[in-house]
């Protein structure tokens, strides 16, 4: 069976979207001349390095690519933002090595197994040792896999833990009802939509033939067809090895509109109870959506304490964030290579402590004693 990587709700897309911060190794033969990494950045004790930015440089290259972009256009709009980059990856190596010291490590990987038990279950497969197999065959590597996702934990783990939690909390009980009561709007319960689709893979097919065997059933259903029955005799999503149409019809869930992803959201706009979408292309394959029920936004806000307190937290958690990261840019020890301190040194923002500038004082002060 072929793993179908794509097919999981982003999950494991959006972590192999990001670096891996391993440490770059240059392995040479006996009598060869071993060529030694160029240090772009050190991060207090460790290092960020020419070919680590390179590796993250074509792994963005290659989502732009994804998206629509030609080689050269992705490298050039990659390439308008490789300072900020490198500032990116000095923010990133502080959060990993600030898990550390908050011995984050264990709680984080168990989340990480927890994930991948999810993933192996979403693709019908039992045990790690089968998930391994499967990545094996669409050219992924389990450990490669497993250090992307811990690196991209450890450090929504700090954030979460020293930011998200401490603002959360400290909203007063006041403070929370005079919000609901000049934010009523948000607290409506939102307009869902529950949804059956037929899925057609584009895995180990031609992707114009599989469009446009899609966009031949759009046209059948509009025309009068059955949607259950083309989604049982044409649906490809797997569960268990076992195509799943055939028994539930394409039933899919319901969903509130506010969570659905941007292009699934707009695709469903405008569709009225029965109708169906146009195609959509997802990363593995192109999709119908039918809707079978609209619920509508609810008229009356509801109080919920917790809703409140996240809706507060996500006004404030971008400048916390922020000013998180600037201490942690101010307490470190930074330096940049030459060829790249101008351009770099000036976005990190980098102030003296207060502390380290008392301990200077005082250091000046014994300094001059006779």
């Amino acid at each position: 069976m072929k793993f179908k990587l794509l097919s999981i709700a982003g999950m494991l897309l959006c972590a192999l979207a990001l670096v891996t911060f391993l440490p770059s190794r240059a392995h040479a033969q006996e009598g060869e001349m071993q060529v030694v990494d160029e240090v772009i950045a050190q991060v207090n004790d460790d290092v960020i390095t020419l070919s680590t930015l390179k590796r993250e440089t074509k792994e963005r290259i290659d989502v732009l690519k994804q998206q629509g972009m030609t080689q050269q256009q992705a490298a050039d709009e990659v390439g308008k933002h490789q300072i900020d980059l490198i500032v990116t990856m000095i923010n990133e190596q502080l959060l990993l090595q600030k898990g550390k010291e908050l011995d984050l490590a264990s709680d984080v990987e168990a989340e990480v197994n927890r994930r991948l038990l999810q993933i192996a279950n979403e693709q019908g497969i039992t045990t790690i040792a089968n998930l391994e197999i499967a990545m094996k065959q669409s050219g992924l590597v389990l450990a490669d896999v497993r250090q992307t996702m811990r690196s991209e934990m450890m450090k929504q783990a700090v954030l979460q833990q020293q930011v998200d939690r401490p603002v959360y909390l400290s909203f007063t009980t006041d403070a929370v009802k005079k919000y609901f009561d000049a934010h009523k709007d948000k607290f409506r319960t939102p307009e869902s939509v529950t949804i059956s689709e037929i899925f057609l893979t584009t895995t180990d097919k031609d992707d114009a033939a599989v469009k446009a065997r899609a966009t031949e059933l759009v046209a059948q259903i509009r025309a009068g067809a059955d949607f259950k029955a083309l989604a049982a005799s044409n649906s490809e999503r797997e569960k268990n090895g076992a195509r799943t149409a055939p028994k539930d019809g394409g039933e899919v869930g319901t969903f509130e509109v506010p969570s659905l992803r941007e292009d699934i959201a707009a695709a469903l706009k405008g569709v009225k109870e029965g109708g169906v979408t146009d195609v959509i292309r997802s990363p593995d394959g192109y999709q119908i959506l039918r809707v079978d029920k609209r619920t509508a936004e609810g008229t009356s806000p509801s109080f919920n304490e917790n809703q409140v307190r996240e809706a507060m937290l996500m006004e404030h958690q971008g400048k916390e964030r922020d000013d998180y990261m600037q201490k942690l840019r101010n307490e470190a020890f930074i330096k940049i290579a030459e060829t790249y301190r101008a351009q770099v040194e000036p976005l990190l923002k980098i102030t003296t402590t207060t502390a380290a500038k008392s301990d200077d004082k005082e250091s000046n002060k014994k300094s001059k004693k006779p």
